[in-house]
């Protein structure tokens, strides 16, 4: 997966938080119910993701693997489900790679791709699993916003969980995305299923309570004492999806609402097998760019 283990915020309020070290780190003293605008999203997840990308590797790297293609904390990998179709010999590109380990698996499966992320602190990690496992897809530091990158240079583009639950608007990285697509071009990435915002950031017995509309796209922030964001993650329903990606060229093939497996116990963030076996935790879209 790419950057993101906690969405709907990092849960200020816990005692035992696993966040409480990156939040003071930031000086982050509790969440604030505003809007934030596209500065203030990307200065917020390059300050966060710095910060945190050490604790959250620890948490979350052995899961992840060096070398795997996780698409989503309900467990599933490229490798079964095959979402990408046939990589060998594509130029793919990986947006929000975090570490990389979804780049370094399409490496070892023959494709030729370019991982990039916004956190110089997760990249450093990348870099380094790069030189352990001598698999080396090429690291770049870029926005989501503004990629460097060739028109119609890839022909597959592939996120689980990066960069796109944390700018404020999702159609200039869709637009960018389907620019450097080779028409017919596969786009394929996976978010926090928009109808998680409804309940708490619990996945306890508290998460299965309805607190907020769905339909309320404010954005979750938390501040430090200035008022400036130190973590932004950004709401969208499924209807802004579809309509965000239609309009910027591309088909929408299909999209899945992975079921929790029954043999998968593990707790990620806010995903649980309790919360899993009564509704969605994440959703993955699938889509084509129109020849």
């Amino acid at each position: 997966m790419g950057q993101t283990g906690c969405p709907e915020g990092a849960g200020v309020d816990s005692e035992n938080d696993r966040y409480a070290g990156t939040q003071a780190t930031l000086g982050t003293v509790g969440p604030a119910r505003r809007s934030v605008d596209a500065r203030e999203s990307v200065a917020a997840n390059i300050a966060w993701w710095d910060a945190d990308a050490g604790d959250y590797l620890a948490e979350h790297g052995a899961f992840l693997g060096d070398a795997d293609f996780l698409w989503c904390p309900e467990g599933l990998r490229e490798r079964d489900l095959g979402l990408l179709g046939d990589v060998a010999g594509k130029d793919i590109v990986e947006v929000g790679c975090g570490s990389a380990p979804c780049a370094r698996w399409l490496v070892t499966q023959g494709a030729r791709v370019a991982a990039f992320d916004l956190s110089g602190g997760m990249l450093k990690h990348a870099a380094h699993a790069n030189d352990v496992t001598g698999i080396t897809p090429l690291l770049v530091r870029a926005n989501a916003e503004r990629l460097p990158f060739g028109t119609e240079r890839f022909d597959i583009a592939c996120s689980a969980f990066g960069a796109v639950p944390f700018v404020a608007d999702v159609r200039p990285v869709f637009r960018e995305v389907a620019r450097v697509l080779r028409p017919g071009g596969r786009w394929v990435f996976a978010v926090t299923h928009p109808i998680r915002w409804i309940f708490p950031d619990d996945p306890g017995p508290d998460g299965l309570r309805v607190i907020t509309s769905y339909f309320d796209r404010t954005p979750y922030v938390e501040v430090d004492a200035e008022g400036r964001p130190t973590y932004v993650e950004h709401h969208r329903t499924l209807g802004d999806y579809v309509r965000a990606l239609t309009g910027s060229g591309f088909v929408l093939e299909d999209m899945i609402e992975p079921e929790w497996p029954e043999e998968h116990t593990r707790e990620w963030g806010q995903w649980s097998p309790l919360r899993g076996e009564l509704f969605p935790g994440t959703a993955i879209f699938c889509c084509r760019k129109k020849a």
